[in-house]
């Protein structure tokens, strides 16, 4: 049997562990050490185990999630999310469907402070929906743009995909992050689009609200300022070089703390509560991180990676099209398993190929990055949607009913990257080098 036979074996039955409900960071790691031991050896695969664990472990790229995923817990358990949305209806309330809109522009912000898809669909599905009830929206826009605007966490920083694919293919966090703002612009403003031209063309569907005074508006501008000045204090500092990504998320740590502190929205137990639950979900990601390394040195042991690079090179297709083939295998691999858990499995394959094709590495984290947020809100696996029906209780058809318009948008943000790649690839190089 040839060792690439046994990959393909061995994939298959990585499958099968999922099919059985087995934990996918234990299902690597046998598949990965048992593979291993069949391809190389049995005492080379136990100390595969042992390397891969502890270098994964003590690797300095991996300080950036603790922090980034504590400064996102503080924020959620400080209340914050609730005063930017409120922040942000005085200023758009009154457009059509300008509630909708002031939870992109809060999401936005909230998201630049919190790293999590999940964590920003969760917050703005217990704060923003019950509002929009309250002024009439339809469910089908209010659950639908809820679910969507954590798709913003791919791409705005500190976006904890980024930091996975900055891991995965060994690219710079800092200039993937930097690379990310514009794209997140653009989607949210493409969100935006949707959301006026929906409400315009169906006004039930987003009635437009009251218009708040000047001076209303001057009194909210702080709470919207100081989410914008860490913000800019962090990704700042990323682009002038004073810090790496692992110190901006000390110093982003670090203010929030001061701010919430100051304000008194979080004690010492809500501080305790958001250490945990950082450190939670760092363990999760860090063994997910060392088991997918193992089964990366099985495949690429089983020499599958320089198989599938030969075969989709040599592909009758233009590389534009190959590619989009690629992205499709990403989305297909998505409905059936969470996408971050699909990325960490399907990176080490096909990315050398994806660099075979010839494209730019940090393009290609980005692009790949879109493809995954579309992947978070289609059927069946997807955690936005599956979040808001748990949190209000909506309907899952009404959930997504509401979500397909704001695909629309994600699809164009996708071919806008396409189309002009220096909308990822203009401001690191400008900034970064």
């Amino acid at each position: 049997m040839t060792e690439t036979a046994i990959g393909i074996i061995g994939l298959l039955a990585l499958i099968a562990l999922f099919l059985t409900g087995l934990e996918m960071a234990f299902a690597m790691a046998i598949v990965g050490v048992a593979g291993y031991a069949v391809v190389v050896g049995p005492t080379a695969a136990v100390n595969m185990l042992a390397n891969d664990f502890v270098d994964s472990v003590r690797a300095y790229g991996i300080t950036v999630i603790p922090l980034f995923m504590l400064m996102g817990q503080i924020v959620f358990n400080g209340g914050l999310a609730r005063r930017l949305y409120d922040s942000s209806y005085k200023f758009l309330g009154h457009i059509p469907g300008g509630l909708a809109v002031a939870t992109v522009v809060g999401a936005g912000v909230f998201k630049a402070m919190c790293g999590s898809a999940a964590a920003t669909s969760a917050t703005f599905a217990s704060v923003a929906v019950p509002e929009m009830d309250r002024f009439g929206y339809r469910r089908e826009l209010s659950t639908g743009v809820v679910a969507t605007v954590g798709t913003l966490g791919m791409l705005i920083p500190p976006a904890g995909t980024l930091i996975l694919l900055g891991i995965i293919t060994q690219q710079s966090i800092g200039k993937l992050f930097v690379a990310g703002i514009v794209p997140g612009i653009i989607l949210a403003i493409l969100f935006v689009a949707v959301i006026i031209g929906w409400a315009r063309v169906n006004p039930s569907i987003g009635p437009k609200g009251p218009r708040f005074p000047w001076r209303d508006r001057a009194r909210a501008l702080p709470e919207l300022a100081w989410p914008a000045l860490i913000f800019v204090v962090m990704i700042g500092g990323l682009m002038k070089g004073i810090f790496t990504p692992t110190e901006a998320g000390a110093v982003g740590v670090f203010c929030v703390l001061l701010v919430t502190t100051v304000k008194r929205d979080i004690g010492l137990a809500g501080i305790k509560k958001s250490t945990a639950e950082a450190l939670r979900t760092t363990n999760m990601i860090v063994l997910l991180i060392a088991t997918s390394t193992m089964l990366g040195h099985f495949i690429t042991a089983a020499d599958i990676p320089n198989d599938v690079a030969k075969f989709v090179a040599d592909l009758p297709f233009q590389r534009s099209v190959t590619l989009i083939i690629i992205f499709a295998v990403y989305l297909i691999g998505g409905t059936f398993m969470d996408d971050l858990a699909f990325l960490i499995l399907a990176t080490p394959i096909f990315w050398p190929a994806m660099i075979k094709l010839g494209y730019d590495p940090i393009w290609l984290c980005i692009t790949m990055s879109v493809v995954l947020g579309i992947g978070s809100i289609i059927p069946p696996m997807a955690i936005c949607v599956f979040i808001v029906k748990q949190v209000t209780g909506v309907p899952i058809g009404v959930v997504y009913r509401g979500v397909y318009p704001f695909l629309i948008a994600l699809v164009a943000c996708l071919a806008l990257l396409f189309l002009f790649p220096d909308l990822v690839l203009y401001l690191p190089r400008a900034v970064m080098g």
